[in-house]
């Protein structure tokens, strides 16, 4: 497994989803003890207004689109999301993927974020 690539489980990406909260637009993790009111949890479609791009069954993520600002093209959906991977991996974003998900559950962030965000492997 690439370093770029983390793998979580469903179980594991719903702990990481509850373990962060949003507050003036920005995602961090949640302090041991610390109070968050309700509007500040994060949920797949809250994160994916933070991430670079995402392929989910959860939130309506636009593979073509984001091929199209690449200025790629493809023959279908596996190989468009194959090219915005390589794309942003090579950038040094991160692929999270949650592997055990019946559809699809794919997001790619930025190192930066998903450092602070203290994904797998990753250290603020």
């Amino acid at each position: 497994m690439s370093d770029s690539i983390i793998d979580m489980t469903g179980d594991q990406w719903e702990a990481f989803l509850a373990n962060l909260y949003e507050r003036d637009d920005r995602l961090a993790v949640r302090e041991p003890g610390g109070i968050y009111p309700p509007e500040e949890a994060v949920d797949a479609y809250v994160l994916s207004g933070h991430a670079e791009a995402l392929r989910s069954a959860e939130v309506e993520g636009d593979v073509w689109g984001t091929l199209a600002d690449l200025e790629e093209e493809a023959g279908d959906e596996e190989e468009a999301w194959a090219k915005v991977v390589a794309f942003y991996l090579d950038r040094g974003c991160v692929l999270l993927r949650v592997t055990d998900a019946g559809e699809p559950e794919e997001w790619l962030l930025e190192e930066g974020l998903a450092r602070r965000l203290g994904l797998p492997g990753r250290t603020a």
